[in-house]
């Protein structure tokens, strides 16, 4: 979990994309550059002390590790991440750059790691993966397939889904590994309650509600124009579903980090907060800068809520193919070296985006959206 307080100013964009079939959108991104960063008081990352160099300050932190009171500024090129054991305070630095830099820090998500050379596995360094269930062609795989390709994911703690269709609640179910947990969602806003349901019997038949660590109700809407109050109205509506159906953990409405920074009353709909954010479409990141970026990202949509809710990253990653985009390149090496980027800055925090290649999806803005499959060999 992260907690800070900052000030940032930012210029922000939007860019649309195609929509694939099955209705799932293009995972349609935003552009954003910050400029002119400053934070004006400690950032505790994680359970492990952090140091920075000419310390002048310290601060007490709550029993959630919460700063009780602002300080000095801190420059985050001076962050580093401590060996020992938890303590209740931390140091600041009275010098703030206003240029972004970055923290270095991330604990493992617990879960065994397998890799290699050819495709490396970063499950242990995340809190989890996408995964959707279409073939090349678009069509539903199997359940034998399914299973396959979950064999590829067991080191991931969390499988994150975006829908009910394929029957792919119940086959994840059943190829999932022991101990793994799923991030479940209801895609079509007309289908609610059936979604719902469909997920209900997949639980009672294949696992129990100790199996989910989240439902999300609907993906993007407000970066695609639904309005806060249609969103919290279809949260309300799966949320009473879901406690009918005995569902008690935390129910959410994913979103864009840019919809929510620019909607903030969105904070209130979701018992976490759970944002896409993908450093690909800012122009001004390269590969090696993606981890910095996503926890910037993170930190204002921590501000953006008053630090009163959890932030979790639901989406990001990096292309390995398209078209070159100012500073961001695509390729397989820099998706490598994006995601490592993201897994030492704030892969704990960090859903990546996504296992396979989505060859049935359009080819979107900049001809990247079929390329993000982390255990894709192209």
């Amino acid at each position: 979990m992260l907690f800070t307080n900052l000030i940032a100013g930012a210029s922000i964009l939007g860019a649309a994309v195609a929509s694939p079939i099955h209705g799932h959108k293009d995972n349609k991104r935003d552009l954003v550059y910050v400029t002119n960063r400053v934070t004006s008081t400690v950032v505790v990352y994680g359970d492990a002390p952090m140091t920075l160099a000419g310390a002048s300050t310290t601060v007490a932190l709550d029993a959630d590790h919460i700063p009780t009171e602002a300080t000095s500024p801190i420059s985050y090129a001076d962050v580093t991440r401590g060996d020992a054991a938890p303590t209740e305070a931390v140091s600041t630095t009275a010098d703030a750059p206003e240029s972004t830099s970055s923290t270095s820090s991330s604990t493992s998500s617990g879960s065994a790691s397998s890799s290699s050379a050819a495709s490396p596995d970063f499950g242990s360094g995340f809190k989890g993966i996408t995964y959707s269930p279409y073939t090349d062609g678009g069509a539903c795989k199997s359940a034998q397939q399914v299973a396959s390709d979950l064999a590829s994911l067991s080191s991931y703690g969390v499988i994150r889904l975006y829908g009910v269709d394929c029957n792919q609640v119940e086959n994840v179910f059943q190829g999932k590994a022991s101990g793994q947990k799923l991030f479940l969602g209801v895609y079509f806003m007309d289908q609610i309650e059936a979604g719902v349901e469909q997920i209900a019997s997949a639980v009672n038949s294949y696992g129990s509600w100790d199996d989910v660590v989240a439902v999300s109700i609907g993906n993007e809407l407000v970066n695609s124009g639904a309005s806060v109050d249609t969103v919290s109205s279809y949260v309300s509506t799966g949320r009473a579903a879901l406690t009918s159906a005995g569902y008690t953990g935390p129910v959410v409405s994913v979103d864009t980090f840019t919809a929510l920074i620019a909607n903030p009353s969105l904070c209130d709909c979701n018992d976490f907060v759970a944002v896409n954010a993908h450093a690909y479409f800012d122009q001004n990141t390269a590969a090696e800068d993606a981890g910095s970026w996503l926890m910037n990202q993170i930190e204002r949509v921590w501000g953006t809520c008053n630090g009163n809710k959890q932030v979790v990253i639901t989406e990001s990653g990096w292309p390995s193919q398209g078209q070159t985009y100012g500073k961001a390149v695509p390729s397989k090496e820099n998706q490598k070296i994006a995601i490592e980027s993201i897994k030492k800055t704030c892969g704990d925090a960090t859903i990546l985006f996504t296992a396979f290649n989505d060859y049935w999806k359009a080819d979107g803005a900049w001809g990247v959206e079929k390329y993000w499959g982390v255990l894709s060999s192209e």
